[in-house]
């Protein structure tokens, strides 16, 4: 059956006027409709936060949840379900703060989960504070004379848990934001995508550097599997391995071609050079958008299922009354 974006829509949003989430909602809504997936057998699960409003909006089932719980939620709801599609939406302070330990270990074991992160790099809801991945030097309600903190960096935390797919996309770029979607959807196991939104009260401007079309023409590098790493307003820059790490080089200069240039391999299991590309920032490098990282592994959820099976098979027993049944009965009259 095919659907539309209408088929996912529900309620009146409420968020500020200009808000990232207005974005995001109906790239995921339009991202569902491509995918084909039958809203009763969809779960939106979130925390708490201004992004975990989002469930709220979207016909499909749905649990506005408890801080910093949606993934520890979503993973029970896949487990006991495993034919259920679900995506699990989190904000930066919900999802790496209280919610931290949750995401590195829904990460580590893979459960095939759509983990999405809205990233704005403040706490909105409770009216501006600073977040995991606020920058150190954020003056902020809770930090007025600046964070004495280093922040989080979503692709590292998520590597370091042994994460096996990591994408990038800005939330008003909605062409970006839908083939992201769709990569994790089509991914086995958790897959994680970062979403660049600004905080139009709190905190707006933060990705002002790739928020707009030509911003991210300038600043900005659309990585895709087995394509060269190429940027740039004309396609004029390049990136090249120097030593240890990452070098911006122009094309035609030097001797340099469009053959010196990397390919992205986001299939690699050794995640080096994704986790390179995941860290760059500006005004040295281009920030990374798309899918950086995307790579096959047993997944939680499907490994459980079929321990249960083996188990299953091995008893003598297949349910409760069969379970009475092999031991002594009495017959009481």
């Amino acid at each position: 059956m095919a659907y539309t974006i209408n088929d996912f829509k529900k309620g009146q949003p409420r968020w500020c006027p200009g808000c990232g989430d207005h974005f995001f909602l109906a790239s995921l809504q339009k991202a569902m409709a491509e995918i084909g997936v039958a809203p009763h057998d969809t779960a939106v699960i979130s925390g708490i936060g201004c992004s975990s409003r989002l469930p709220h909006y979207m016909a499909t089932y749905g649990m506005n949840t408890i801080h910093g719980r949606a993934a520890a939620i979503a993973t029970g709801a896949k487990v006991a379900n495993p034919k259920l599609t679900v995506w699990q939406v989190s904000g930066d302070g919900d999802g790496l703060a209280i919610g931290g330990n949750h995401f590195i270990h829904a990460n580590r074991r893979n459960i095939n989960l759509n983990m999405i992160l809205l990233n704005n790099r403040i706490y909105g809801l409770t009216k501006g504070q600073y977040s995991p991945t606020s920058p150190r030097g954020f003056v902020s309600k809770s930090s007025p004379y600046g964070t004495v903190e280093d922040p989080f960096r979503p692709a590292e935390l998520c590597f370091g848990a042994r994460g096996h797919f990591f994408a990038r996309a800005v939330a008003t770029d909605a062409v970006g934001t839908i083939d992201v979607l769709k990569a994790a959807y089509n991914h086995k196991g958790a897959a994680v995508c970062e979403i660049l939104q600004n905080c139009v009260i709190f905190n707006n401007g933060t990705h002002d550097s790739v928020y707009s079309k030509d911003g991210r023409a300038k600043n900005a590098i659309y990585v895709e599997h087995g394509k060269p790493l190429i940027f740039g307003e004309n396609r004029e820059f390049g990136l090249v391995q120097e030593g240890f790490g990452l070098k911006v080089v122009r094309i035609g200069e030097n001797g340099i071609t469009e053959k010196d240039i990397l390919v992205h391999d986001a299939h690699c299991e050794d995640n080096t050079l994704q986790l390179k590309l995941a860290l760059m920032e500006g005004p040295d490098f281009p920030i990374a958008l798309g899918v950086i990282r995307d790579v096959d592994s047993p997944t939680y959820d499907e490994a459980v299922e079929a321990q249960i099976e083996e188990v299953k098979s091995a008893k003598k027993y297949h349910n409760f009354a069969e379970l009475l049944e092999t031991n002594e009965i009495w017959e009481v009259k």
